[in-house]
């Protein structure tokens, strides 16, 4: 048997670490570890990383977590042979804030989505760097696998998995979708894939043994190479649908209670399946698997999260910023790298991605708000700490234990912040993040003391109250600049035939060490001809530095109007832990032909189209009916049948050649959209190529349409545009009305 030293010292070979003294077995509290696995790793082979995403699973569901009800075998086991942290915490008390934070590693004041949708879904955008992208520059394999999250639901954009480092993609795009156990399709990579049996509402086909399948032959596709799986099935959240719940038939529960209960254990073998397999390949002493969840326990569909004591000893649930919103289970197993043994460090999911990226050999942004938990793994108490950690929740969604804990303001404005083991709640009794700090309402706990959050001290502790609501204040940014990371391809927005254009690529350096040797090249379709302008190599690129290079190409005179073509940069440099390849791909389409005649833009084909739809345009964007599903736009009472319907942030591109002489139109928010809510408010552009031509003033309900008439001489690509104007984009939905072009 390996001794501790041999085990550790093997240990921090594989993950990157310094060799740890014997002397680390004398852990202090925040870290206790013990022995851990009898196998060393393999000395060359980087470690398989999977992690386990469950969704709505609360802190105290598994038994390993004091569970009494439900039975949780699997995880338990791995609890108790690795690394079980008592104090792990989401990120948001929410999905899709909660998972944006995890795949990027920056807490909800920085995060590019920081709510769970009421209409229009989050999306992550091209600057956002997951750890898929991280670890897929080092040669992983990569996979996503379940639930995604964010929209759009369409394929080819910045927020598809594809986009964001995930090479394999199964499952349901959008968050309102994963909903549905049985569903009438799923998505496979950019494609979507019917599953027949579930149509018209049969439940034949239970998507989580899909998403299981799909998981299981990702394992042994790849069991050569390094990989990369993210797992992350819908269970439990609700509706309780699973096929099978005799094990929990003899209980007097309802049956959404025995259907949790069912999906708990579900999830529990769903992990001991995956554990199989990779005992069954021989990788487990190469394998890191860490399983957590996005949230506390829900409350939805019929479920008493209080029957099985979902949240063990914290107050609150899902939608809460008290603990039991936002602490959950994190268990990090693989007998050949990680420690044995309980931490109490507090650890936020933001760490995910740069400890995947430390144990991977791979460089990470430096502006990421987590920290490394790759030593505490491997056994050494000297894992960095945070000085604090935040959470931000703008919630819509009210259940009546949540409104309950939170005093019946679960729809107010909240954020919390722990140090130490101070923990600040605060609600703002108005949907504005920048009242002044005096209307907030405070509350202060001691966790060390008070580890259910029953007595507010903050009449006692005066100073610390405000210490924490001052570190509130600071973690919040309304934008959130990134460094550069990685390899950019902007492109433009078309390439007409036989007509040569510009192309710049960057490959940015936004980790915290040098690279050397950085090189970059450009991929054409074939024959095409491409010629570089300026260097493409560069020996040396510091932290924050970047290489750009230019080169001329030129589509062949013949290529077809109506098409698409792909392009690819790649960028490849040597880091502190080896090399790394990004790669960033994009399309330029040949346009149509230019109006010849005067036109209304919705009868031209669109170039491109960001949240544009119906009810009367060409529907080639996220629309999910068929044009003409809707009624005709509308501005006080006034109906015109030809226009475009947008919901912002869009994007709407047409080619005019220089054909075009002038644009008129009538943008706003119609009447339609104003009968769901008065908050929207919007600003509309237009664009001459890259030139912006028009900004409206702010658009709402009560101002009406704002007339335009654009000089559009010259312009070959015509582009209109509408930006959220007050950060509610959930009610901004505008339209172009009579939206139309005419020619020179």
């Amino acid at each position: 048997m390996s001794s501790r030293r041999h085990f550790l010292a093997g240990s921090a070979a594989a993950l990157g670490l310094t060799a740890l003294p014997a002397a680390a077995s004398a852990a202090p509290a925040a870290a206790r570890t013990t022995q851990a696995g009898t196998q060393t790793p393999s000395a060359t082979r980087a470690p398989n990383l999977i992690v386990v995403l469950a969704d709505d699973l609360g802190y105290g569901e598994l038994g390993s977590y004091g569970q009494k009800l439900i039975t949780t075998p699997r995880l338990d086991g791995l609890a108790t042979e690795g690394l079980r942290f008592t104090d792990a915490y989401s990120t948001a008390a929410v999905c899709a804030p909660s998972r944006c934070s995890l795949l990027t590693g920056l807490h909800t004041g920085h995060s590019t989505v920081r709510a769970n949708p009421s209409a229009a879904q989050g999306s992550l955008t091209a600057t956002d760097t997951t750890f898929a992208q991280v670890l897929k520059a080092r040669g992983y394999r990569t996979a996503v696998i379940g639930k995604w999250g964010f929209g759009p639901e369409a394929a080819d954009q910045d927020s598809h998995p594809a986009a964001r480092g995930f090479e394999e993609f199964y499952g349901y795009i959008d968050h309102s979708h994963a909903h549905q156990y049985y569903p009438e399709y799923l998505w496979h990579n950019g494609t979507k894939e019917l599953i027949p049996a579930n149509a018209g509402g049969a439940k034949a086909v239970y998507a989580p043994d899909l998403i299981e399948q799909h998981a299981l032959e990702f394992i042994g596709a790849h069991k050569d190479e390094p990989f990369l799986l993210f797992l992350t099935p819908n269970v439990p959240h609700a509706p309780s649908d699973v096929p099978d719940t005799s094990a929990y038939a003899a209980q007097s529960w309802t049956a959404a209670d025995k259907g949790h209960a069912a999906q708990v254990s579900y999830f529990d073998a769903l992990v001991g399946k995956v554990v199989d397999r990779l005992r069954a390949l021989g990788l487990e002493d190469d394998t890191v698997l860490l399983v957590t969840s996005d949230n506390g326990p829900h409350e939805e569909g019929g479920v008493n999260p209080d029957l099985f004591d979902a949240n063990g000893p914290l107050r609150g649930y899902k939608r809460n910023l008290y603990e039991g919103g936002v602490r959950v289970p994190l268990i990090a197993w693989g007998p050949g790298r990680v420690a044995r043994g309980t931490s109490d460090r507090p650890t936020p999911l933001t760490d995910i991605l740069p400890t995947l990226a430390e144990l991977g050999g791979a460089p990470a942004p430096s502006d990421v708000d987590g920290l490394s938990a790759a030593p505490l793994l491997a056994g050494s108490p000297d894992a960095a700490r945070h000085g604090h950690l935040y959470w931000f929740r703008d919630e819509r969604g009210v259940t009546s234990r949540a409104n309950a804990q939170d005093a019946q303001r679960a729809t107010w404005l909240a954020e919390a912040v722990r140090r130490d083991n101070w923990k600040a709640v605060r609600f703002a009794p108005e949907r504005d993040h920048n009242l002044p700090d005096d209307k907030w309402q405070v509350e202060l706990y001691d966790l060390a003391a008070d580890l259910g959050e029953t007595r507010n001290v903050l009449d006692a502790h005066p100073s610390t109250a405000a210490a924490l609501v001052a570190l509130m204040r600071s973690s919040w940014q309304d934008s959130y600049p990134r460094k550069e990371f990685g390899v950019r391809l902007p492109l433009p927005q078309i390439a007409v035939p036989g007509q040569t254009f510009t192309v710049t690529a960057s490959l940015a350096n936004g980790s915290a060490k040098a690279w050397t040797s950085a090189a970059l090249a450009l991929r054409v379709p074939a024959g095409w001809t491409v010629t570089a302008t300026t260097a493409t190599t560069a020996g040396q690129l510091a932290a924050g530095a970047r290489l750009d290079a230019t080169w001329k190409v030129t589509p062949p005179a013949d290529a077809p109007a109506r098409t698409r073509w792909d392009l690819t940069a790649e960028g490849t440099a040597l880091a502190p832990g080896g090399t790394v390849t990004y790669r960033a791909s994009g399309t330029v389409p040949t346009p149509p032909p230019p109006p010849t005649s005067d036109s209304y833009l919705s009868d031209l084909e669109w170039i491109s189209a960001t949240n544009g739809w119906g009810p009367v345009e060409r529907d080639a964007s996220n629309g999910k009916n068929a044009a003409g599903d809707g009624p005709l736009i509308a501005f006080g009472g006034t109906k015109y049948a030809k226009g475009l319907g947008v919901h912002a942030p869009s994007d709407i591109a047409f080619h005019l050649g220089a054909a075009g002489n002038r644009f008129t139109a009538l943008v706003g928010i119609d009447d339609f959209s104003a009968k769901q809510s008065p908050l929207g408010a919007t600003r509309a552009k237009v664009y001459g190529d890259d030139r912006l031509l028009l900004t409206t003033p702010t658009l709402t309900a009560a101002t009406g349409p704002v007339a335009l008439d654009v000089d559009v001489r010259g312009v070959r690509v015509l582009r209109l545009v509408v930006e959220d104007a007050n950060n509610k984009t959930s009610f901004d939905h505008t339209s172009w009305a009579l939206a139309r072009v005419t020619v020179v």
